[in-house]
């Protein structure tokens, strides 16, 4: 899923270009000929390891979004103002809902743990309040050329924070949750590479 640096340098691009002229289940044994007991594995419970996938099922959201990311169209100072609008609002609609899924989501399991979450959590609050403020600023001055091009400067720079953003730094930092972050598949995924 790593396709933030490919998609942030064409959007980093155009837009410059604007200013210019984006468990396991349980396995059962079967019974033996006449023995009519079942025995049942049981998981291993690990609450390290369903946080950080919760954690990173939360900042998927974010990362889907930026994949798929509509185009600036900067053939127009009008359609590049609507096309970065509906960019942003594409930004803000996944850090969302990445931000109600690492609320909901509550502290880890491990103690003195939380604050990597937390600070993910101000960071992508940060760069929505950004990246909405940029949104409503280019909708304010549409058609507007040099304010436009003012506008579209403050979506670069909100751009630019999000592509400057360690998702898993917060599970990294604490020993406990860098491991459970690789036991959970959710997380294994985010951090490989596109293709």
């Amino acid at each position: 899923m790593r396709q933030r640096p490919t998609v942030f340098a064409a959007l980093t691009t155009t837009i410059t270009f604007c200013l210019v002229g984006c468990g396991q289940p349980s396995a059962e044994q079967p019974p033996r000929d006449q023995d009519l007991s079942v025995t049942t594995v049981v998981p291993h419970a690990d609450p390290a390891a369903d946080w950080a996938a919760g954690y990173c099922d939360a900042v998927t959201h974010l990362v889907r979004t930026l994949a798929d990311l509509p185009a600036v169209d900067p053939s127009t100072p009008q359609k590049a103002s609507r096309t970065s609008s509906d960019l942003l609002s594409s930004v803000v609609g996944g850090l969302d809902q990445s931000l109600a899924g690492l609320n909901a989501l509550g502290a880890p399991p491990v103690p003195s743990a939380d604050a990597g979450r937390k600070d993910v959590i101000r960071q992508f609050a940060e760069i929505r309040a950004e990246a909405e403020s940029a949104r409503q600023r280019i909708e304010t001055v549409r058609g507007n050329a040099p304010a436009t091009k003012a506008a579209l400067g403050d979506a670069k720079a909100a751009l630019d924070r999000i592509d400057a953003l360690d998702y898993l730094k917060g599970l990294r930092d604490v020993p406990a949750l860098a491991g459970a972050e690789q036991r959970a598949p959710a997380c294994r995924r985010l951090d490989q590479p596109a293709g």
